[in-house]
């Protein structure tokens, strides 16, 4: 049986150990596969439309995000991410989608309740989400026009949706081919 101060001896242990776990799990963890500046990972998948190719993009503001049909945030993004390629994309900006489904019916049925005004692909088999060191959905990754990560970011929300349109007007031409 255990004494009074037993179960707060053993939750420091537990807490130590699991600091100290984290700790450990940082400094071995690999490096992002998508480290901003570093050129972005090339990829050809299937598409609702064709191939998709990440070359084919080059010269474009790409906004690439990988979403999975049971994810929540996922589906509060697509109509934004639908609103933006409306505003932006004559600027330049393409959004591309990459499905982590192993089905992609279930991908389908998504995109059925919440349609997408852009690009989307499919990665069932998870290899470019594990190329771009994907650990969760949604994650989006901001590529530059010569192919070069900008910015990496997980989840999804108002405030990321205003951070993420000021970093697309702040590196897209304006109308007139300015900055």
């Amino acid at each position: 049986m255990n004494k009074p101060g037993d179960t707060c001896l053993s939750l420091r242990r537990c807490l130590r150990t699991a600091l100290l776990a984290g700790l450990a799990g940082g400094v071995f963890a690999p490096a992002s596969a998508a480290e901003p500046g570093s050129m972005a990972a090339p990829f050809d998948v299937p598409g609702s439309g064709g191939q998709v190719r990440l070359a084919d993009f080059r010269g474009k503001l790409v906004y690439l995000d990988f979403w999975a049909s049971w994810c929540g945030p996922c589906r509060r993004s697509f109509p934004w991410m639908s609103q933006m390629q409306a505003r932006y994309g004559a600027r330049g900006l393409r959004i591309l989608a990459l499905n982590v489904d192993a089905r992609r019916d279930a991908a389908l049925a998504f995109m059925s309740d919440v349609p997408a005004q852009f690009t989307i692909g499919f990665d069932p088999a998870g290899k470019v989400a594990a190329a771009y060191g994907i650990k969760g959905m949604p994650t989006s990754v901001l590529i530059s026009p010569d192919g070069k990560v900008m910015a990496m970011h997980a989840g999804f929300s108002d405030a990321d949706k205003t951070e993420m349109e000021e970093l697309f007007r702040r590196h897209l031409p304006d109308t007139d081919g300015s900055k």
